[in-house]
C-alpha cells in the first residue's frame, strides 16, 4: 500500500487556501509555492540518512548529526520547476534532473518530450515535484520511467492530490510514498482537481 502523508501545519493549509484564490495574482502565486515547498521539503526529508560526527563548538566538543545521504530532485516540467527553488532552500546539496511531459488534450495521457536525470539513481534518495496530483498520469510516467533507470527510494511530492490521482499511484506504485498538503473532493470532466486551484503551470507562469 503506498504511502500518503498530508502536510497539515497550520501555515501551510493558510498558504494552499491562499494558492486557490482566483484573485491571487502571478508573483504572489510563485511565492506561496515557493514557500509551502519548504514544508514538503522538510517532511520529505525526515528519514535521510545521517551519520554522528564529532565537532567543535565555542564551548566545547560536541557529537551532531551529518546528513550523508544523496538527495535528487526530479521536477515535472514545466509547473514542477516552481517547487525546486524551495526544496534546494532545504537540501542545498541535492541533484536536479527534469522530466518534460505534457497532457494529450484529447486523450489526457501524458507524452514525454524531455528526460535529463543524474546518473546511478539506485544509490539516492529521488523527489519528484508534480504540483499537481490530478489523474496522477504524469506521475505515474515519472515514477515508470525513473525506475527504469534504476531508481529504488522514491518519493512524491506535491501541493495538492486528488483521490484518483493518490489511487492510481497507489495501484501502480505501492513502494512509492506520497505528500502533499490536502487531498481535494475529485476531479471534473476536463480532469481538473475540485476544488482545487486552477492550472498551477498557468497561474505560475502567467500564461492564462
Amino acid at each position: 500500500m503506498a504511502f500518503i502523508r498530508c502536510v497539515e501545519h497550520p501555515l501551510a493549509l493558510d498558504k494552499l487556501g491562499r494558492l486557490r484564490d482566483r484573485a491571487t495574482d502571478v508573483p504572489t502565486f510563485r511565492r506561496l509555492v515557493h514557500e509551502i515547498s519548504l514544508f514538503l521539503a522538510m517532511e520529505c526529508t525526515r528519514d535521510v540518512v545521517v551519520e554522528e560526527r564529532l565537532t567543535e563548538t565555542p564551548i566545547r566538543s560536541a557529537r551532531v548529526s551529518q546528513v550523508v545521504d544523496s538527495i535528487v530532485l526530479i521536477p515535472i516540467l514545466r509547473a514542477g520547476l516552481g517547487m525546486v527553488e524551495g526544496m534546494l532552500q532545504v537540501v542545498p546539496n541535492a541533484s536536479v534532473g527534469h522530466i518534460g511531459l505534457h497532457r494529450d488534450p484529447t486523450t489526457l495521457s501524458p507524452v514525454e518530450y524531455y528526460a535529463n536525470t543524474p546518473r546511478d539513481l539506485a544509490s539516492q534518495q529521488v523527489i519528484v515535484l508534480d504540483p499537481m496530483l490530478a489523474t496522477g498520469g504524469s506521475a505515474d510516467a515519472a515514477l515508470a520511467l525513473l525506475k527504469g533507470q534504476g531508481a529504488k527510494r522514491i518519493k512524491l511530492a506535491s501541493l495538492l492530490a486528488a483521490p484518483e490521482g493518490v489511487e492510481r499511484i497507489n495501484r501502480a506504485h505501492p513502494d512509492v510514498q506520497v505528500y502533499t498538503v490536502a487531498v481535494d473532493e475529485g476531479l471534473n470532466d476536463h480532469a481538473y482537481i475540485v476544488p482545487g486551484l486552477g492550472d498551477a503551470g498557468d497561474r505560475m507562469f502567467g500564461t492564462l
